[in-house]
């Protein structure tokens, strides 16, 4: 039922932002050149890695990705067109190809590099247990405004209070930080750090004693 939703939303949202889609082709064609397009290896779901499309917003550069991870407004290596895309969420509309392909779903938690997912506990793995997504409650709930470990522990309570009507209240509050940008919510992340709290101990436990090792199982999920 999700994917089905995932597929006819995807399909719908490209025909209607197609113009925009278009329209930024263009402006990067003429100011920033070629490529148009970002591609980058992220991970996905079950640690599974796949190949992630956005707008180009950055010049081209060697950098580690490290040193890049945390892009904010007025970074030098943001074009001109980039920061605009980057300040409405254009740059990341084609991921809408990715969601079609199945490698994302609309909502669910950001997808992020391996160099990050390397270090993860086994409490922040379980963000791993759905599709990552276009939009997702740690976007909406802060974004770039807080850090790694507290949207990690809002995607793992998305992961374990998703609902019909918890992705309605993500999609509402999508529009919301597209037209006026990221905030914090100390509400939820007080709700999520309570429920990280609870949850986390149980989880190393069991994680001690089936020999979780993130290493290891990127590297069984890209075989498979």
């Amino acid at each position: 039922m999700r994917r089905m939703m995932d597929l006819i939303g995807a399909a719908i949202c490209l025909v209607l932002v197609s113009p925009i889609l278009a329209a930024t082709t263009i402006a990067i064609w003429i100011r920033d050149g070629r490529p148009i397009f970002f591609r980058q290896q992220r991970i996905g779901r079950f640690g599974r890695p796949f190949t992630v499309f956005k707008f180009r917003s950055m010049r081209i550069n060697n950098l580690p990705l490290d040193d890049v991870s945390e892009i904010r407004k007025g970074h030098p290596l943001v074009t001109g067109v980039g920061n605009f895309i980057r300040r409405y969420k254009i740059d990341e509309l084609p991921q809408l190809f990715n969601v079609l392909i199945g490698d994302m779903s609309l909502i669910g938690p950001r997808p992020t590099i391996i160099e990050q997912v390397m270090h993860y506990s086994a409490f922040q793995w379980r963000r791993l247990e759905v599709r990552p997504g276009l939009t997702g409650w740690g976007q909406v709930n802060g974004g770039i405004d807080i850090s790694w470990p507290d949207r990690i522990m809002l995607d793992v309570w998305y992961v374990d209070h998703q609902s019909f009507w918890l992705d309605v209240q993500i999609y509402l509050r999508t529009i919301q930080v597209v037209l006026l940008g990221e905030r914090s919510d100390e509400l939820r992340l007080e709700q999520a750090r309570t429920y990280a709290a609870k949850q986390a101990d149980r989880t190393e436990s069991v994680s001690q004693r089936v020999g979780f090792n993130p290493a290891s199982d990127l590297c069984q999920a890209g075989r498979d």
